[in-house]
């Protein structure tokens, strides 16, 4: 057998036998540093399993001789952290939102969390950013319907918009006016038009001119004669560009005619005071608060 061996003549080193294409392969043996160090490897993951939880159980896994365990040291953690913020939370539990904004050592405490509460509970509709999209308002520009202040912003935080298990809730409902017959579809593209021309955008002008006197009798109770919006009453500016619905010509057709009305949870009961607060001034600093 051992006759059979071949040997390149080149390196002296016998192949495996194997060919392509007319090149052969040697034999070459592992390095020595690579053997020892694979058997460290092995040695090492025994020795691993022993102390530490490895080997996936039924309902759980093998724990170590050691007891470790990532989720203890993560609570260990997240108390440590707790203990070291507990003035600060205590300090924001007990100060208004507008006091907490004026302290600028609590201030930046409540925004840096407040921006993790934001992700947590937030981004979903808001987005990561805050800059919402249709049907989800933005929080950095300045268009507040309930008004931008840092108090304005943590009362519809702490109670929602709409939200049926809060009896403090902001409620406003605008009426159906085509559902509901109040006003026939010339009517409502007449004053939708009107409405386009509060905000700067192209309309037509007979339209829109029809459009101011059914505007008059319909909407200014709400929405202010010029369209600046009535905040007491939850009912938005007209008079800009920026749109929750949109501001095409159907689109406000469409919400005139028939609604759309937004809920947003309120927060207090699932959040708690404290991260409310936080959530507050976050949103008020991200720029578009008043």
């Amino acid at each position: 057998m051992a006759d059979e061996r071949e040997i390149d003549p080149v390196t002296g080193v016998e192949t495996t036998g194997h060919s392509w294409d007319g090149i052969k392969e040697l034999n070459n043996p592992m390095p020595r540093w690579w053997l020892w160090t694979f058997y460290a490897t092995i040695a090492f993951s025994l020795v691993y399993v022993v102390l530490y939880p490895a080997l996936p159980l039924i309902n759980s896994a093998t724990k170590g001789v050691l007891g470790w365990s990532s989720r203890a040291d993560l609570r260990a953690d997240i108390a440590s952290a707790q203990a070291r913020n507990v003035d600060r939370i205590e300090a924001i539990k007990a100060s208004s939102v507008t006091d907490i904004a004026a302290d600028e050592n609590l201030r930046q405490f409540a925004i840096s969390a407040g921006n993790a509460a934001f992700k947590v509970n937030c981004v979903q509709c808001h987005g990561s950013g805050a800059a919402g999209s249709a049907g989800y308002p933005n929080l950095n520009d300045d268009a507040w319907i309930w008004g931008g202040g840092v108090e304005d912003i943590y009362t519809t935080i702490l109670h929602g918009v709409r939200y049926g298990d809060d009896d403090e809730t902001r409620i406003s409902e605008m009426p159906a006016f085509g559902r509901d017959e109040i006003l026939d579809r010339e009517q409502i593209a007449a004053v939708a038009a009107y409405v386009r021309k509060l905000s700067g955008q192209e309309a037509d002008a007979a339209a829109a001119a029809s459009g101011a006197t059914v505007y008059a009798d319909n909407c200014a109770a709400c929405h202010g004669e010029a369209g600046e919006g009535v905040r007491e009453l939850g009912a938005p500016r007209l008079a800009d560009a920026l749109w929750l619905y949109g501001g095409s010509q159907s689109e406000i057709m469409a919400q005139v005619g028939t609604p759309q009305h937004g809920v947003m949870p309120g927060w207090g009961g699932r959040l708690g005071e404290v991260t409310a607060k936080q959530l507050a001034v976050y949103v008020h600093s991200l720029g578009g608060g008043e």
